[in-house]
């Protein structure tokens, strides 16, 4: 069975994912109920490890502290868990589809034409079913990363579900489901699982290595 995270991780971790996120908005995205969700954030505001944004983008967000807190439960997540290695393993396929997931998405903004680079607008119809053909290709190789890393965590389960979802949609026409930042596309799901990742492993998105 895969190891469940406490709830003072969760909230943590999802406040990283998230950047700034009001309490239901986060109580949704790690499975938890909001008045658990509202408590820990009432005990981390007066441990400084959390603070409450008014703003054009508002919501509660980590501190310095609060980051360096999360990543200490992390680490220890793993070696109390015994998962390091499954993680780290998966990791690692992760970021072997990496660069071609982020092409795709390129490829799918900007098209290169005889003279030059130009907005997709999506009017080509081939051009673009061969792209989403390129992605069913890619989410049949990121699912069996996906199922590795929810036999070893339960709070990685929920990523192969949103791929999914996020596929269907682009595959009924729904070109915003492709790499639009602000819905739960395919390329927000994948960055999200990349800062999971890094976060879990403790590792600097600028210092990581393909391999």
């Amino acid at each position: 069975m895969p190891a469940e995270s406490p709830a003072d991780l969760l909230v943590l971790l999802g406040l990283r994912l998230k950047g700034f996120a009001e309490p239901a908005a986060l109580a949704e995205a790690v499975g938890l109920t909001v008045a658990t969700v509202e408590k820990h954030l009432e005990v981390f505001e007066a441990e400084s490890l959390v603070r409450h944004r008014q703003g054009r983008v508002s919501g509660w967000t980590l501190t310095a502290a609060g980051r360096a807190e999360g990543e200490r439960l992390l680490a220890a997540e793993l070696d109390e868990t015994g998962t390091r290695e499954p993680v780290a393993s998966a990791y690692r396929s992760f970021l072997r589809h990496n660069p071609a997931l982020l092409e795709l998405c390129t490829r799918w903004q900007v098209r290169e034409t005889g003279d030059g680079a130009v907005v997709n607008d999506h009017t080509d119809r081939g051009y673009d079913q061969a792209l989403v053909d390129e992605l069913v290709s890619l989410d049949a190789a990121i699912g069996p990363v996906c199922d590795r890393l929810a036999g070893a965590l339960q709070r990685f389960s929920g990523y192969r579900p949103r791929f999914t979802i996020a596929l269907d949609r682009v595959r009924r026409g729904e070109l915003d489901w492709f790499t639009k930042p602000t819905v739960d596309s395919y390329h927000t799901v994948w960055f999200e699982l990349h800062e999971h990742l890094l976060a879990t492993l403790g590792i600097e998105r600028g210092s990581e290595t393909r391999e």
